[in-house]
């Protein structure tokens, strides 16, 4: 278990050294292959490249009417009431209220694990001169902390929900969706 310390410098250091060429689509789901490296934290020299997939369900639109639906966990019992009249105040504005929902499945099971003997610079341009040879559009880069490597992975994930966001959003309008 990750303390909330180690969380925090997770999401602080992590970084997307190359994207992929693409984004969430719309209306399918969308595969993103990864490669994480990371320096270990208790061996100088070594560092460590987990390869593997997540995927993006397709967004789906959440409607007014499922807000009533919306858990509000740990929230004290009157958050609900106030939650409930503040969704009817931005109706009566004549606010849109549907926005986009976004899953993710991170499949472990496809991560594979490599050990390089070089320092964290070296690999990482090997590692990044590779996808520049390969062209992979679905292929990630990111340098993170080995022990939180998952929070990574989320990190990154929640970064293509923000750089993909607007385009739904236009592809559902454009549909009439939303």
């Amino acid at each position: 278990m990750h303390t909330p310390d180690d969380i925090q410098y997770a999401l602080e250091t992590t970084k997307v050294l190359h994207e992929p060429d693409r984004r969430i689509d719309t209306f399918g789901e969308t595969r993103f292959e990864f490669q994480l490296i990371s320096e270990l934290m208790d061996r100088a020299g070594e560092v460590r490249i987990r390869t593997g997939e997540v995927e993006a369900m397709r967004p789906r639109i959440l409607r007014p009417a499922a807000y009533n639906e919306v858990k509000l966990e740990g929230f004290d019992p009157s958050a609900r009431a106030r939650f409930d009249k503040l969704v009817e105040k931005l109706r009566a504005e004549g606010k849109d209220l549907a926005f986009l929902q976004y899953g993710f499945q991170f499949k472990r099971g496809h991560v594979h694990e490599e050990i390089i003997h070089d320092t964290l610079d070296s690999v990482r341009e090997r590692v990044l001169e590779d996808i520049r040879k390969t062209g992979n559009p679905a292929r990630a880069v990111i340098e993170g902390v080995d022990d939180a490597w998952e929070i990574s992975i989320l990190k990154f994930s929640f970064e293509m929900i923000l750089r993909s966001h607007e385009i739904n959003a236009f592809d559902f309008k454009r549909r009439g969706l939303i």
